[in-house]
């Protein structure tokens, strides 16, 4: 059996977790997160905790145990402390600011690339160079946060390009002609 899924997942007391069959609703002080758990696993409320526990011991069902317990986790933190990814922008010239709900990096393309939200994220930029992506849903945060990567990954020679904090780049040396 599955260590992560053993154990139960704690309810804080400003949370509202209601469950109707496969189907997890959880609100909070932060949002509201819905999500449809695989088949093979049941999910049971005992006073303030959550357990999860599989159908039966068949390998699918075995995999998908502690899957679920970790979705139901991230999604308690999500609506109780909510999720945050950072990224840098390393670059001359290359900058991000904030315009209404849209993000506009300029990294060195001809034109600035927008980056439009979806639903239940925002975006907040902290000295031109600094990128922070928030929301209540670590799946949505972390996708959004590589999509911004995308528009310039950084490159091995000089380290340019956006990446996220605390990311190490691994590095190359350049051409060694006289």
């Amino acid at each position: 059996m599955s260590r992560i899924g053993k154990k139960p997942v704690s309810i804080p007391d400003k949370v509202l977790v209601t469950i109707d069959g496969l189907s997890v609703t959880i609100k909070g002080p932060k949002g509201e997160l819905r999500r449809t758990l695989p088949q093979g696993v049941s999910i049971i409320q005992k006073e303030n905790a959550l357990i999860i526990s599989p159908d039966n011991e068949k390998r699918r069902c075995r995999e998908r145990h502690g899957l679920s317990r970790s979705l139901v986790a991230n999604m308690v933190e999500g609506v109780t402390n909510g999720y945050s990814r950072k990224l840098e922008i390393v670059g001359v010239g290359s900058r991000a600011q904030v315009k209404g709900k849209k993000l506009v990096v300029s990294a060195g393309y001809s034109h600035p690339v927008e980056v439009i939200p979806p639903e239940g994220i925002s975006f907040s930029v902290e000295s031109n160079t600094n990128v922070t992506v928030s929301g209540v849903d670590k799946e949505l945060v972390g996708n959004e946060a590589a999509k911004i990567r995308a528009i310039r990954p950084p490159e091995p020679y000089k380290g340019k390009g956006i990446k996220f904090e605390g990311e190490r780049i691994i590095r190359k040396a350049g051409k060694s002609g006289k």
